[in-house]
């Protein structure tokens, strides 16, 4: 069933465009401080070859600018929008603008109110730069909190329309809305409202969702539900972890719905008493065999004869253990029947003759 996602406003954010009928992107943040250059560049360098799309920063004092600024310069972020992430200080997100910034994300219950936020927005325009409006239930402001009888989630939620309307009344339309909670019931409730009320592109995420494990459960279930109802133009899978398992997240929450394809999609049986071969080993193996393929492929990798040679015909390539042996198949044919000592580099040989042949790639992304 082909997922009907809603038709927001499309905007620019660098070089890509949100909203409408573009593509749902994927972005991190960084983890590494900004006055670690080297380690900050590494990650940075890493994540565009994990295929992030967009990459935020935090922002916390004038050298990090500087850092960034050079960044650019040296065409770190050609293809990839850099936001730059502030909090509590207007005069760095106006700074950051000045910087190149390709995008601001300001939170309006910490940012400084009205007044500087419209000092923001004129220097956006001229910039031609996109503005995050990033709320999320950490940081609610004080009046509407009081305004809602200290109701997080509804506060939290006036305060984002507000903003909204205040954006709007700016005559300044190139932005996009988040509003995040850690709860993955409250952020659902919170996005579907938002989706009702406004037609500007929406990020999605689960702020503080934990480590790699529980993090990527909640953030998969959560967006999981709002895409699958037509909802979001961007995510973010947030987790206790590296950046790059961020963006690895985000694809498979995308490419399990059909809206994406990226990299591979192993498929890989949980193994039961009927197993012949040490199956976490080779699927671990086959992982690390393909991690660096960004063509969309799916791989199978199975234990037995029951649902083993089934699946594994479905699959671009794939592995069939059996007593001893194993059957490796490439679209739907059987290739070879080997030991199984020799299944790994007679899989390898043949991932290489498929990828080679672009046209047995699929061309869906």
């Amino acid at each position: 069933m082909e997922i009907k996602r809603k038709n927001t406003k499309e905007i620019k954010i660098g070089s890509r465009k949100i909203g409408s009928d573009n593509a749902i992107l994927v972005q991190s943040m960084t983890k590494n401080k900004s006055a670690q250059q080297f380690l900050l560049r590494e990650e940075i360098n890493n994540l565009i070859s994990a295929g992030c799309e967009i990459i935020r920063v935090a922002i916390t004092d004038a050298e990090c600018i500087k850092i960034i600024k050079k960044f650019i310069k040296e065409g770190l972020f050609k293809n990839n929008p850099i936001v730059a992430d502030i909090q509590y200080d207007h005069r760095l997100a106006l700074d950051s603008l000045k910087a190149g910034a390709d995008c601001i994300r300001i939170n309006p219950g910490n940012i400084g109110g009205i007044e500087k936020t419209e000092i923001l927005i004129e220097e956006a325009k001229k910039m031609n730069a996109c503005i995050r409006i990033g709320v999320n239930s950490g940081s609610v402001d004080k009046k509407s909190l009081k305004k809602n009888n200290f109701n997080k989630t509804e506060a939290l939620l006036e305060n984002t329309l507000e903003y909204v309307r205040f954006f709007e009344n700016c005559n300044f339309y190139n932005f996009k809305v988040s509003a995040k909670a850690s709860s993955v019931t409250d952020s659902i409730y919170l996005y579907r409202t938002l989706s009702e009320k406004i037609d500007y592109p929406l990020h999605l995420g689960i702020t503080e969702s934990g480590n790699e494990f529980s993090g990527a459960i909640k953030s998969s279930v959560g967006i999981g539900i709002l895409l699958n109802e037509g909802i979001g133009d961007t995510i973010r899978v947030s987790l206790t972890s590296d950046s790059v398992k961020e963006v690895k997240a985000g694809y498979v929450i995308l490419s399990s719905l059909g809206l994406r394809s990226y990299g591979v999609n192993l498929i890989s049986c949980p193994t039961c008493g009927r197993t012949k071969a040490d199956l976490k080993y080779y699927a671990e193996n086959v992982e690390k065999i393909t991690a660096g393929i960004k063509k969309p492929l799916t791989i199978a990798v199975m234990g037995c004869i029951v649902n083993g040679p089934g699946e594994a015909k479905e699959a671009d390539i794939g592995i069939a253990f059996g007593e001893k042996k194993a059957a490796i198949f490439v679209k739907g044919k059987t290739i070879k029947r080997v030991n199984e000592a020799d299944v790994l580099k007679l899989f390898n040989e043949e991932l290489g003759k498929l990828i080679e042949n672009k046209d047995s790639v699929s061309k869906n992304f």
